[in-house]
């Protein structure tokens, strides 16, 4: 029987202990296992390369996501560097990279991979034509993109990115962070790699820190292990357990913070203190409708640009439902300032040109009632 999404995510990890019958997965914490005799295992040897917890962990996140293999790491950023590990094993020098990503992801492109000869190349993927171009540029290991952009919403055309990067001998790589596989499946669409910050959606209760990849292909899921053991960048058992507990409930909640953020989107559209609104959802947003063809819902995210910087301090301290600090994708609504926190590793000239810049405020909403959270908004801004 094949089994719609709801109900995989329902029962993730469920009956993985056949021996007694346990609904919830056992959290094996423990470093090693016990051997029979010599030569013999009972599948499990040491913690690091795997765990009866994690196993179970990593099969759920492939099967909601399509893919062959998963592989959890400890966080989102500890599954990017092992993604790009293994994609400039193909000895090409470029990775073309969205010009508006997670802040970590340059700081981790810059500050690690380029003095190692990875040379990251910056472009609008908003823009098929520009990334056409770099990639027709030659020398590319990967195009790694994001769905929608962190912070400024942009949506990507994802399979017609991954064709042309495929053609161009490349590594498709698309962070879904903020969708989950819940509202866009990107190996349906032809990406090679889905990497996750299970931190935010996939657990949704901002108490666990972990990150995924899914990849499409079992031979390069194999070669991504690999690296995972031998990087040793694993979740514990509690955090595997938390992670699949979470999963649990991802498409209840999900179907809730994108209902509540349509409305705040709506509301805050027409404010008189919001110069502009980044929110694919909104039938006026440029990616509203590449992202409408593409998913099945737009996401709990987005960002706002109020009309005078000295406001910005003010709602911050303002705010009473919302909570200002990073992080996005738990039950609870979060107010974020992008240019000093998320992106404070990304260039000033860079971040400006964006608009990525001191009036600019990310909004990551949560599970409560949404008169409340614009009534907080709205007491902040006036």
């Amino acid at each position: 029987m094949r089994m719609q999404l709801e109900t995989c995510l329902a029962q993730a990890g469920g009956r993985s202990d056949p021996r007694t019958g346990s609904l919830s997965t056992p959290i094996h914490q423990t470093a090693t296992f016990s051997h029979p005799r010599l030569g013999e295992s009972t599948g499990y040897d040491y913690s690091r390369t795997t765990n009866p917890t994690r196993s179970a962990l990593e099969k759920a996140l492939a099967e909601i996501d399509g893919g062959a293999r998963a592989c959890a790491f400890a966080s989102g950023m500890a599954a990017l560097d092992a993604v790009v590990r293994l994609v400039i094993e193909s000895k090409r020098r470029r990775v073309v990279c969205t010009e508006d990503p997670y802040g970590g992801t340059i700081r981790l492109l810059e500050q690690f991979f380029r003095p190692v000869g990875v040379v990251p190349v910056y472009v609008d993927t908003s823009d098929t034509r520009a990334v056409l171009r770099e990639l027709d540029a030659g020398d590319v290991a990967a195009l790694v993109a994001e769905i929608p952009t962190n912070p400024l919403m942009r949506v990507a055309d994802v399979a017609t990115l991954a064709d042309a990067a495929h053609a161009a001998g490349a590594t498709m790589v698309l962070d879904n962070t903020f969708l989950t596989p819940y509202l866009f499946k990107p190996l349906q669409h032809g990406v090679d790699i889905a990497v996750y910050s299970a931190t935010k959606y996939l657990s949704g209760h901002n108490d666990v820190v972990a990150g995924a990849a899914v990849c499409r292909s079992e031979e390069m899921g194999t070669r991504l292990a690999a690296i995972q053991n031998a990087g040793g960048g694993i979740p514990g058992p509690m955090d595997s357990w938390l992670l699949l507990r979470g999963l649990k409930t991802l498409a209840i909640r999900m179907d809730r913070q994108q209902e509540n953020a349509q409305a705040i989107a709506a509301f805050l559209a027409g404010h008189p203190r919001v110069a502009r609104v980044y929110y694919p959802g909104l039938a006026g947003d440029p990616g509203h409708e590449r992202l409408r063809r593409q998913a099945r819902g737009f996401g709990g995210m987005l960002s706002i640009e109020v009309d005078d910087p000295d406001l910005v301090p003010r709602a911050l301290a303002a705010v009473k439902v919302f909570a200002f600090a990073e992080s996005l994708g738990g039950v609870e609504s979060l107010i974020t300032f992008p240019t000093v926190q998320t992106h404070a590793a990304m260039d000033a000239a860079i971040k400006d040109r964006l608009g990525i810049n001191n009036r600019l405020l990310r909004l990551s909403i949560g599970i409560e009632n949404v008169a409340d959270l614009i009534a907080d908004l709205d007491d902040a801004l006036r």
